[in-house]
């Protein structure tokens, strides 16, 4: 019987390299990543979320921003966001709609932490504009 991780890892090489739909290229690129963690006050959680999807639109160089609530923490929220490079990140906090957002964000946060920053190397569903 075949063990489940080489059949797994196998599977994953042989879609990458015939360019199977809905399989991610790795490639080399200059995108910029970051996962963040967001830990609302007591019973604010949803009212926060709803706060960093508001201030989304009309980002330029954002080709990737998720707001996950954490399953096992009532108060935790996880940020996965995938830029075109960092400095449109950077530009992007000083956006008004972001600026708005953060100002109505900041009294319900209780912890933030940059978990890591990325290199994206490309993956289902992330627009590359290209």
């Amino acid at each position: 019987m075949m063990d489940r991780r080489v059949f797994v890892g196998g599977s994953l090489a042989i879609a990458a390299l015939t360019g199977l739909p809905g399989c991610a290229e790795t490639r080399e690129t200059g995108m910029y990543g970051l996962i963040g963690k967001f830990v609302a006050a007591e019973g604010k959680r949803d009212e926060l979320i709803g706060y960093l999807l508001e201030g989304l639109r009309d980002m330029p160089g954002c080709l990737s921003y998720i707001v996950a609530s954490d399953l096992a923490d009532a108060n935790a929220i996880w940020v996965t966001e995938a830029w075109t490079d960092a400095e449109s990140h950077a530009a992007s906090l000083s956006l008004p709609q972001v600026q708005a957002a953060i100002q109505k964000a900041r009294p319900l946060i209780s912890g933030m932490e940059r978990i890591a920053e990325t290199q994206p190397q490309g993956g289902h569903g992330l627009s590359t504009g290209g």
